[in-house]
């Protein structure tokens, strides 16, 4: 018997952080996904604005062996998962955010607020990487230059020797 998890993300929704979250966890057992996504604004218009986006990560998904199912919610992150959640059906949730000073619903104590709204365990995920997983491999490390902190004093080319 699959565990029914309710997913709640927006901007990170089709993020490789959450996908990559939801492939261990389904390494604990089988899990079926809800995801939720607040919608743009109010109204049908908002709800629709959020369509694509939705589809996008439900594929994602399911092309990594998932079983994910989703509705667009209220704009209102909170009220989203209110309309969306059930508590004879949903065992466990996940929510997926920006990181820090970046993501409105850290600022709002969101992952806390769910988990009282909805009295059950709650795993927070940070998406800093807001790119979907790569179609295709990466190039080989001989072709990628290694970037690091200083790697902007690099951007005006290659120092002369002249100096």
């Amino acid at each position: 018997m699959a565990t029914n998890v309710l997913v709640v993300a927006s901007q990170t929704a089709g993020s490789q952080h959450l996908l990559e979250a939801l492939k261990h966890r389904a390494e604990r057992g089988p899990i079926k996904i809800t995801l939720v996504m607040p919608a743009q604004g109010p109204g049908l218009g908002g709800r629709e604005a959020m369509r694509a986006q939705l589809e996008e990560a439900l594929s994602g998904m399911r092309e990594a062996g998932l079983d994910a199912d989703g509705v667009i919610g209220d704009a209102n992150p909170l009220d989203a998962v209110a309309e969306c959640f059930d508590p004879a059906r949903h065992d466990e949730a996940i929510v997926c955010t920006l990181p820090g000073r970046s993501s409105k619903w850290l600022q709002h104590d969101f992952p806390h607020r769910v988990a009282r709204l909805t009295g059950v365990s709650v795993t927070h995920v940070v998406a800093d990487d807001l790119r979907p997983a790569p179609a295709t491999s990466p190039a080989p490390a001989h072709e990628r230059e290694p970037l690091g902190p200083l790697s902007v004093l690099a951007w005006g080319g290659r120092p002369s020797d002249s100096h």
